[in-house]
């Protein structure tokens, strides 16, 4: 007869995790197609290179153009800018609402800064400095997120979209007014990754989309057009302009930094942070030294927690490598640390991106 086991507690004292084994995995395998060469020759060529693995990566070879049908929903004018409402068509059955702030008495041809906003928020209400909603209010204070206003009142028209996922453009499963600040980059990520596309590669591809219809506007000077943003809008601004060269000077905020102590040991962060193959590929660094020889400017809250185990340095190592290409190449790389947690500065980076735009 078997005796009766003691009762034990079910949790356990001990784990086997995978972390130590994920580690070792990005040492080997990371960043195959890091630049290795010491010429302008060599960075003009593995840029050719890199560019279009991204763009494989990313999933932008399954999209395919439409119609840009667009549609203006509303105008609002207050404390000196006129806000338009849009509505444009990006692919079949995909409509992405944006909002246009126009600074009066603008001479056009203007500047053109498109103003992408991050994880954590209604979409593109705070960086319009939307103040007259309630709940958009302190978000726009805890981020200073209404960098689409800051770049408007230094003269440039600003376009501010929501990007899949966010404010408009959430899944059902995230449609429930509880859900104002929520994303829906899981659902998208699920649906998509299997087929191949990426929650990234849907918003690179309606952000060039954008482009496209808003350099036939007249008021807009489409060679100096530019973008930013903070966090995610950091990741999209850095995808946009490493794969669309129409984007002159690009600032990205809360979002430059080692992807093995930011990413992969920070492993709760959202699916969009995801690329299958990208990091065997590339580092954010790499990505960077694609928008060579046109600008880049960062910037790196000190006490930013996405930065990672090794905080500021973690940031500079990818700013090194990066360096590597625009010392070859030309272009301005610039680097502000500010004193703070993970949010947007700009008071560096909106004249400076100003400055590369009106340049000559």
């Amino acid at each position: 007869m078997i005796g009766q086991a003691t009762q034990q507690s079910s949790s356990p004292t001990r784990f086997y995790t995978s972390e130590a084994a994920m580690a070792r995995h990005f040492e080997a395998f990371s960043r195959r197609l890091a630049f290795d060469g010491g010429t302008a020759d060599a960075a003009w060529e593995w840029q050719t290179t890199a560019r279009q693995t991204l763009h494989s990566l990313l999933g932008l070879d399954h999209f395919t153009h439409c119609t840009p049908d667009a549609a203006l929903r509303e105008i609002v004018t207050a404390d000196g800018l006129r806000r338009e409402e849009w509505l444009i068509r990006t692919e079949e059955d995909v409509w992405m609402p944006f909002s246009l702030l126009i600074p009066e008495g603008l001479t056009a041809p203007a500047p053109l800064v498109i103003c992408t906003h991050g994880h954590g928020s209604p979409g593109r209400l705070p960086v319009v400095g939307r103040r007259d909603l309630p709940e958009v209010v302190p978000v726009i204070d805890q981020y200073r997120y209404d960098y689409g206003v800051q770049f408007a009142r230094a003269g440039c028209i600003t376009a501010c979209p929501d990007a899949r996922g966010f404010g408009e453009r959430r899944e059902p499963v995230k449609q429930n007014a509880a859900q104002f600040l929520e994303s829906s980059c899981h659902n998208l990520m699920l649906s998509g990754a299997p087929l191949g596309i990426t929650v990234q590669g849907m918003w690179t591809w309606d952000l060039m989309r954008l482009i496209d219809f808003l350099v036939r506007d007249e008021r807009i000077s489409a060679e100096r057009i530019g973008c930013g943003g903070l966090s995610g809008g950091g990741l999209q601004t850095l995808d946009l302009a490493a794969i669309d060269e129409r984007v002159r000077a690009a600032v990205v905020s809360g979002y430059f930094y080692g992807v093995q102590s930011s990413l992969q040991v920070m492993n709760g962060n959202c699916d969009c942070n995801l690329v299958p193959g990208l990091w065997g590929a590339f580092d954010i660094g790499d990505i960077g030294a694609l928008i060579a020889p046109r600008g880049l400017f960062v910037e790196t809250g000190s006490d930013d927690s996405l930065n990672g185990a090794s905080g500021v340095d973690n940031v500079r190592s990818q700013l090194a490598i990066a360096a590597r290409v625009f010392d070859l190449l030309g272009g301005e790389l610039q680097h502000d640390i500010f004193t703070g947690g993970h949010r947007w500065h700009g008071e560096r980076a909106v004249p400076w991106l100003v400055r590369q735009l009106n340049s000559n």
